[in-house]
């Protein structure tokens, strides 16, 4: 004992003593090295547990917002542009309270512009999270496409950077947890070689583990968290499992810095109709501190209880047996005849006044799940939006097609309010069941 001891004050001995000769070395280390902290103290999130939260696009740029890329996200290429009769998005948002709007080439009835937001400007965003606060929702996944973030793609970049560094300010402001999820939609295997780089480049420049300077930082397992969305799909990707597994093992590194979540088909655990038919994938997400099905489209209200009731026990149960956390996504309904630009699938899965989507936060908690993540807060592309949205009743014209509405006997800000039940029945909150809340 004695002799380790003594070993020990040496090794501290020869240390300083390398201190000393290379000082400057050792102060102009990347930022990256000296300001990442692990630890909890002053975390306020530190797990994924009895949480609900959602996931945030913040892909839209509008016409003048500085972006100078048009109305990206609302505006469709294959009809060549952003007007009437041609747009990708199927709701519209209810722009009452947003402080810097844009006129946009839509109009109402009575004549007047309809406006649209974009996430680059920091006053839309700081609502966003204002609304979090307000109805009780615990913050959100904040989306970083892969293919808009590469070096080839610099303005694409900025956009997703400046979106970000709001998003962790109001963040702060509002004390909603944040996490940083990379979708790699559309990536090849070389696309996701870059996503190590740019891990390291966005901890860097927003101090993002610094405990003082974002303790929103959502962690998980003692580890700050970051997700990984996408691996397993059965739909042509041109990368493989095998490239997602070396991946993890990259951002995870030898001394594994950071918890991983992985955003995964719905059939993962039998490897069945919508997921690839290669037990590896099984591999990569023993590997994983938590998965997330993606549920989206796999059923509506009518084939849930056939679908996810048989689906949700064994799900959990297969990650409890295997050291991994699980956690379902829910989504209010589905929508995207103009995206699609087919008018059988507006409303393709409908919200029916919210029984919809209450119905799965039912099935979620009472399955055993302790958090949910719901998609999404702002994508009005598919119809999935929480957020605030014109109703029936109130939406602009859209030439020979139309935008789909909220119901016309809910406020604006229903799902949002509902939502929030969510997170306070998942948060230990008293009086819930099956049958949905009544406002």
């Amino acid at each position: 004992m004695k002799s380790v001891q003594i070993s020990g004050i040496v090794l501290l001995f020869l240390v300083l003593v390398s201190y000393s000769k290379n000082k400057d070395l050792f102060d102009n280390a990347t930022p990256f090295v000296k300001e990442v902290t692990y630890d909890e103290s002053g975390c306020n999130y530190t797990a994924y547990k009895n949480l609900v939260m959602a996931g945030y696009q913040g892909w839209f740029t509008a016409e003048g917002d500085g972006a100078e890329r048009g109305w990206r996200h609302y505006g469709k290429k294959s009809c060549g542009g952003f007007a009437p009769g041609c747009t990708s998005v199927d709701l519209w948002p209810d722009m009452k309270e947003y402080p810097k709007q844009y006129t946009t080439p839509f109009s109402f009835a009575n004549g007047d512009n309809a406006k649209l937001f974009s996430p680059i400007d920091e006053e839309t965003v700081d609502l966003h999270f204002k609304w979090m606060k307000e109805y009780g929702i615990d913050g959100v996944f904040m989306q970083r496409f892969v293919t808009e973030v590469k070096q080839s793609n610099p303005k694409g970049k900025a956009h997703f950077n400046k979106v970000l560094k709001n998003a962790l300010t109001a963040a702060n402001k509002y004390n909603k947890a944040i996490c940083v999820m990379y979708d790699l939609s559309g990536c090849t295997s070389a696309d996701l070689a870059y996503i190590q780089q740019d891990w390291e480049e966005l901890q860097r420049m927003f101090s993002l583990f610094n405990n003082k300077k974002n303790p929103n930082y959502l962690r998980h397992n003692k580890k700050p968290l970051v997700v990984l969305w996408g691996v397993g799909f059965k739909d042509g990707r041109k990368y493989t499992i095998a490239d997602v597994d070396n991946l993890v093992d990259r951002i995870k590194g030898p001394n594994k810095k950071v918890s991983v979540m992985l955003g995964v088909p719905y059939y993962w655990r039998t490897l069945t109709k919508d997921t690839e038919s290669d037990s590896s994938l099984h591999a990569v997400i023993k590997k994983c501190d938590i998965i997330m099905p993606w549920a989206v489209g796999r059923y509506n209200q009518n084939t849930y209880e056939k679908v996810a009731r048989n689906s949700l026990p064994k799900d959990i149960q297969w990650c409890k047996d295997n050291n991994v956390d699980y956690v379902p996504l829910v989504f209010p309904g589905f929508s995207w005849g103009n995206l699609k630009n087919d008018t059988a699938i507006y409303n393709a899965i409908p919200r029916n006044g919210g029984d919809f989507l209450w119905k799965q936060v039912a099935g979620a908690k009472l399955a055993g799940a302790y958090s949910l993540y719901v998609a999404m807060f702002d994508e009005i592309d598919e119809g999935t939006a929480i957020f605030k949205c014109l109703r029936e009743n109130e939406l602009p014209m859209n030439g020979s097609k139309k935008f789909v509405g909220l119901e016309n006997n809910l406020d604006s800000d229903y799902y949002l309010w509902l939502t929030g039940k969510a997170g306070n029945w998942f948060r230990g909150g008293c009086g819930y069941s099956s049958v949905k809340p009544v406002r």
